[in-house]
C-alpha cells in the first residue's frame, strides 16, 4: 500500500499544467533558449484565429483588457518581460496590437517564441 501511495505522489508531483492552446510556431535560425536563472516572462498567446490569451493559464482577453492587465503587471514589476507566443498563421494585426499594448505599458523587453529551423 505504501509503495502505491509513493508512486502516486511521485507521478502527480511531476505534472505541470500546460496551456491547452496548441500553436505552430514560426521557425528562426537565430532561436535561443532562455536561461534557467532568468525570471519567466509574461506570455501572451495568439492563435491562428487571432484570439489573445494571457499568462501561463492561457486566460482569454480582449485587446483592451490586455492593455489594462499589462499596465497593472508593470506597476507590480517594473522590469517585466513580455513574450509573444503567436501561431505562424496568426493575423499580423493582432501581433502589432500586442506590441502596441506593451509599448503603451512601458515594457522594455518583448520577445517572440520561435522554434529552431528543422526541429
Amino acid at each position: 500500500m505504501l509503495i502505491v501511495l509513493l508512486i502516486f505522489l511521485m507521478v502527480t508531483a511531476t505534472f505541470r499544467p500546460q496551456p491547452s492552446l496548441r500553436l505552430a510556431l514560426p521557425e528562426s535560425s537565430q532561436a535561443q533558449k532562455t536561461g534557467a536563472n532568468e525570471s519567466p516572462p509574461l506570455v501572451v498567446s495568439i492563435d491562428a484565429q487571432g484570439n489573445l490569451r494571457l499568462g501561463a493559464e492561457a486566460r482569454p482577453v480582449t485587446a483592451e483588457q490586455l492593455k489594462s492587465e499589462l499596465a497593472a503587471q508593470v506597476e507590480k514589476k517594473p522590469d517585466l518581460k513580455l513574450a509573444i507566443n503567436a501561431d505562424k498563421a496568426a493575423p499580423f494585426g493582432e501581433i502589432v496590437k500586442v506590441m502596441d499594448a506593451a509599448k503603451e505599458a512601458h515594457i522594455k523587453m518583448v520577445n517572440a517564441f520561435t522554434k529552431e529551423n528543422g526541429k
